[in-house]
């Protein structure tokens, strides 16, 4: 925790600098747990629901199957999607190291490309505390955002932050974001207009304490207005996430961030937006 924070007054570009670093934090730490994961999709009419295992299997994630449609699966498909995970675990034991590597490398490159935008949102946006509330009985900070006129994307997924604007709730006591509100204002469009975000588009993520000094999230919901080309792809998302457990010993990462482990984490993903700068294929939609 930081030292006395809830007795300081704070300005909004303090608040949103520490908990951008806390939040990097909760970043990190996101593999060290698996858990229970939810995903309702509607897209073009149809609705899929699925809820899933998470879990590292070998240094990346794998989603065993659980539920469909809300509903536990029957003992047959149980037992089909128990081959299924020994046969994954079998070919991933069978890996090169080369092989593995690349499985691996990924998995993390994927990672990054979220984290990308979490370390954005401090230089992207205009901050301005709004007030005090209480959310799911934790004292709160609100602070609305609109974006710089000024701000200069690295990349094509940070894009979408120079046409919107939101809501962030930060945790008083450790600055952890308590839920975010984003929403498209006006239209952002990618590699000379083939793909655009439409106003309209929301995004809502809320995080919840899984152990001491740890966030992760509890619900991520999108509304997703966008084309390529003349090709609609609107969808509606939400993904709920709970039952978090360790995978492991996480005493170490405990810890408040040291400067030198954020200023190497920045150092990490800017790397990464050196590589792809000018090579990446506009992203409008993730799922």
């Amino acid at each position: 925790m930081w030292p006395q924070a809830a007795a300081v007054e704070l300005s909004a570009a303090e608040i949103i600098h520490r908990s951008v670093e806390v939040n990097e934090r909760d970043w990190k730490v996101g593999p060290s747990f698996s858990h229970v994961e939810r995903d309702i999709e509607i897209k073009g009419g149809e609705k899929t629901d699925h809820t899933y295992e998470v879990f590292l299997m070998d240094g990346s994630p794998y989603r065993r199957l659980i539920a469909v449609d809300g509903q536990p699966l029957s003992a047959a498909r149980q037992k089909q999607e128990a081959q299924k995970e020994g046969r994954e675990l079998a070919r991933r034991r069978a890996e090169s190291p080369e092989e593995r590597q690349q499985r691996i490398d990924h998995y993390k490159k994927d990672r990054e490309h979220d984290h990308v935008l979490i370390i954005q949102m401090e230089t992207a946006f205009n901050f301005r505390l709004a007030g005090d509330e209480t959310l799911d009985g934790h004292p709160v900070y609100l602070l609305t955002a609109e974006p710089k006129p000024d701000y200069q994307p690295p990349n094509h997924e940070a894009k979408v932050l120079t046409g919107m604007k939101g809501k962030l709730w930060v945790d008083k006591a450790e600055f952890h974001w308590a839920k975010v509100e984003a929403e498209v204002v006006r239209p952002v469009t990618f590699a000379g207009f083939l793909a655009k975000v439409a106003p309209g588009t929301k995004f809502m993520l809320e995080k919840q304490p899984v152990a001491e000094h740890i966030w992760q999230p509890k619900k991520f919901a999108d509304e997703v207005v966008a084309s390529v080309l003349f090709w609609s792809k609107n969808s509606t998302i939400l993904n709920t996430f709970s039952d978090y457990r360790p995978n492991g010993a996480i005493s170490g990462l405990l810890r408040l961030p040291r400067a030198a482990d954020l200023q190497l984490q920045r150092q990490e993903v800017q790397q990464v937006l050196q590589r792809e700068n000018g090579n990446q294929l506009p992203m409008v939609d993730h799922h």
